[in-house]
């Protein structure tokens, strides 16, 4: 503990116990023992409660009262929405991490073996709000312990009456208290464009990018986890090797363009895609720098 907080206690016990009573230096070493008891477990709160960043994060709330995220996780469980997902047999193990997230609207049902059937949190896109709604009943009802968190560009998460997404959200937040939903702030929005212009060197909006819910996820996930499992994700290289997999975009829809068909076409297209491609690269960046690891495929780092 630190000697500025220890030292003056010392010296005040010190002075206490040479000049008073012993009960009565009984009864003040007990206080005094108390208060460094509170300073130690101030001292010791979770680094989510501590950390800035998380206040990019805001509870949307029918009482329109400003509640930022507050989590902190050991480990975490990121699960891709890849078709890699398929077979990987990895539920049991991901049910075992502490904190589960997921994104947007991924299904956990008939799915179970290959990629559990916990969820913690779900990172949801502004575009994924319409299937989430569908069966509100399931996601905002039955799964009331999963916290929510949902991103968007202004247009559609503004809170002045005019945003159409953040107003259902908010119909949902009145409709099921027990909920835990929130919104990336626009200053986080900025904040998010700003690391990828920063590890690309590109400005997002002039190359036509858009984001995609797993560079929101990774950035909270980082944010929240002192230890990161991604699963089901490919690294930047994958899909130019000769002898990669052929397997669906997403794991719940067999029968829709294969993943590095939809990657490929995303890097290439010049406005309104998403470059995962480079968004890989910059994930295999950060492992470097931070606890993070990648299962189903192994990332060579």
């Amino acid at each position: 503990f630190s000697s500025e907080i220890i030292e003056p206690l010392q010296k005040k016990l010190g002075r206490s116990l040479s000049g008073l009573h012993k009960k009565r230096n009984y009864r003040l070493t007990l206080t005094l023992l108390f208060w460094l008891r509170v300073l130690i477990a101030q001292d010791r709160l979770s680094p989510a409660a501590q950390n800035s960043s998380l206040r990019g994060y805001s509870r949307i709330s029918p009482h329109r009262k400003t509640t930022f995220l507050d989590v902190h996780c050991s480990h975490c469980a990121v699960v891709s929405s890849s078709g890699q997902m398929l077979g990987a047999g990895a539920g049991d193990e991901i049910d075992r991490t502490g904190c589960v997230i997921r994104m947007n609207n991924a299904p956990t049902r008939g799915y179970e073996k290959d990629v559990g059937k916990r969820t913690t949190m779900r990172v949801v896109s502004h575009t994924s709000v319409p299937l989430l709604v569908e069966n509100e009943q399931y996601y905002f009802k039955q799964s009331a312990n999963t916290t929510y968190v949902f991103w968007g560009p202004k247009r559609n998460m503004r809170q002045d009456g005019e945003g159409i997404i953040f107003n259902v959200l908010l119909k949902l937040a009145v409709k099921y208290r027990k909920s835990n939903m929130y919104v990336v702030t626009e200053s986080k929005i900025k904040y998010c464009d700003s690391v990828f212009q920063n590890e690309t060197g590109k400005n997002r909006m002039k190359t036509g990018a858009f984001l995609s819910t797993g560079f929101f996820t990774m950035i909270l996930a980082m944010e929240m986890c002192d230890r990161i499992t991604v699963y089901g994700m490919i690294d930047d290289k994958y899909c130019s090797r000769a002898n990669h997999s052929d397997v669906p975009y997403h794991y719940y829809e067999q029968k829709r363009l294969s993943e590095c068909r939809m990657y490929k076409y995303h890097e290439s297209t010049q406005r309104g895609g998403h470059r995962f491609i480079t968004e890989k690269a910059i994930y295999a960046k950060w492992a470097t720098q931070h606890n993070i690891q990648f299962k189903h495929p192994t990332w060579k780092l």
